[in-house]
C-alpha cells in the first residue's frame, strides 16, 4: 500500500514554489528523456538488433560493439522502464518497441524530433551570435521525406478528389519525397502518367521504390534533380510535355524567400492551358509547431520561412495563376492548408 505523505511535508511542498509549473517541468523533462533515449536506441541499432529476436546482454554487446556492459545494462533498464523493451538478461521488444521499428512514420518521428528538430535549440546560442546556418534540408532529406508521410492520408484525400475532378493526363510532383503523393495521383486515374523530382538522390531512390512496389513504375519516372536549377538552365528533360496538374506539397517553405516567385513562375509555364498547381503547406501562425517550424527554417542556410497565406496567394497571382480559396486539410490548429491555382 502506498504511504501517504506527511501533511506538514505536503503543505511545505505546496508553499515552496509554483507547483503546477514544477509538475509540468518534470513531466516534460521525462518526455524529453524518453524522446532522446529511443532516438539513441535507433541510432545505435539496438532496436533493430532486438527485432531479429530476443537477445542476452552479452549478445547485444557483441552486436553493438559495446565493451562497457554495466553501462549497457543500465541503458537497457531505462528502455525497459520506458516500455520499449522488456526482460532482464534476455531482452526483447515490447509491442510499442516493435511499432517503433516497424512503423516507419513512428521511427522517423523519433529520428527527426530526437535529432535535427531538437538539435536546433542546442545550436541556437551559436546561431544567434552569427554562426553558420544549419543544413538540414541537405543533410536530413531522407528523414524529412519520411516524416512528411505522417500527413499523407490528409493529402491523399485531397489529391484523389482533385484528380477525379480535373482528370489530368500528366502530373508532376515537385519535391516528391517518398513518392506517396505521386503514387496517389496515379492510382486515382489509371490513364495518368507522371514525373517526380527531388533534389536528394536517396529520397528520389525511395520514391522509385514506392512506385515499383505499387506497380506504377511503368507510368512514372523520378529524377534526382534541383528543379529550380534545371528550369533556370533551360534543361527541362522529362518536363518537355505539358503538365496538367503539378503539386508542391510541404516544399514551398524550403525554397528561399527571394526565389519563390521565380520557381512558381517556372512551374506555371510548365502547365498546360487550364492546368493547375496545388500548393500544400504549413503556414505561418500562432500554433506551437508552426512557430517551431518557422524558427527551424530561419536557422537554415539561405532565407527560408513559413509562408503567410496572403503572401502566398499574392505570389500565385503575380505569376499569372488564379488561386482558389484556401482549404484547411489538417486537424483544428494544424495550420496545414492547400491552395489550387489555375493557369
Amino acid at each position: 500500500m502506498a504511504r501517504m505523505p506527511n501533511p506538514r511535508v505536503l503543505a511545505e511542498v505546496l508553499r515552496s514554489g509554483n507547483l503546477h509549473a514544477r509538475l509540468r517541468a518534470a513531466r516534460e523533462g521525462l518526455t524529453g528523456v524518453r524522446l532522446q533515449l529511443i532516438a539513441a536506441a535507433l541510432d545505435l541499432g539496438l532496436l533493430d538488433a532486438l527485432d531479429e529476436g530476443p537477445a542476452s546482454t552479452e549478445q547485444l554487446a557483441g552486436r553493438l560493439g559495446a565493451v562497457e556492459q554495466d553501462l549497457l545494462v543500465a541503458y537497457l533498464r531505462v528502455l525497459a522502464a520506458a516500455g520499449v523493451i522488456t526482460g532482464e538478461g534476455s531482452w526483447r521488444l515490447t509491442r510499442f518497441g516493435r511499432a517503433v521499428v516497424g512503423d516507419d512514420v513512428v521511427r522517423a518521428s523519433y529520428e527527426g524530433f530526437g535529432g535535427y528538430h531538437t538539435e536546433l535549440y542546442r545550436d541556437l546560442p551559436a546561431l544567434l551570435r552569427g554562426g553558420p546556418g544549419r543544413r538540414d534540408t541537405a543533410e536530413q532529406g531522407e528523414v524529412i521525406a519520411r516524416l512528411s508521410a505522417a500527413i499523407y492520408p490528409l493529402i491523399r484525400d485531397l489529391l484523389v478528389r482533385t484528380v477525379t475532378e480535373r482528370r489530368p493526363r500528366r502530373v508532376l510532383d515537385i519535391g516528391c519525397g517518398a513518392g506517396l503523393h505521386l503514387a496517389a495521383m496515379l492510382e486515382a486515374a489509371p490513364d495518368v502518367t507522371g514525373i517526380g523530382v527531388d533534389v536528394d538522390p536517396d529520397t528520389a531512390a525511395l520514391a522509385r521504390r514506392t512506385l515499383s512496389e505499387r506497380g506504377l513504375a511503368d507510368r512514372a519516372s523520378v529524377e534526382a534533380v534541383d528543379i529550380q536549377k534545371a528550369l533556370a538552365a533551360g534543361r527541362p528533360g522529362a518536363l518537355t510535355d505539358r503538365i496538367d496538374l503539378a503539386l508542391l506539397a510541404n516544399v514551398i517553405y524550403y525554397v528561399p524567400v527571394d526565389e519563390r516567385v521565380e520557381l512558381l513562375r517556372a512551374v506555371a509555364h510548365l502547365l498546360a492551358p487550364g492546368g493547375a498547381l496545388v500548393v500544400v503547406t504549413t503556414v505561418a501562425g500562432p500554433q506551437l509547431f508552426s512557430r517551431h517550424l518557422d524558427l527551424l527554417l530561419r536557422a537554415q542556410e539561405g532565407r527560408m520561412e513559413l509562408p503567410a497565406v496572403d503572401v502566398l496567394l499574392g505570389q500565385l497571382r503575380e505569376v499569372g495563376l488564379q488561386p482558389q480559396p484556401v482549404k484547411w486539410i489538417g486537424p483544428p490548429g494544424a495550420a496545414l492548408g492547400a491552395v489550387t491555382a489555375i493557369r
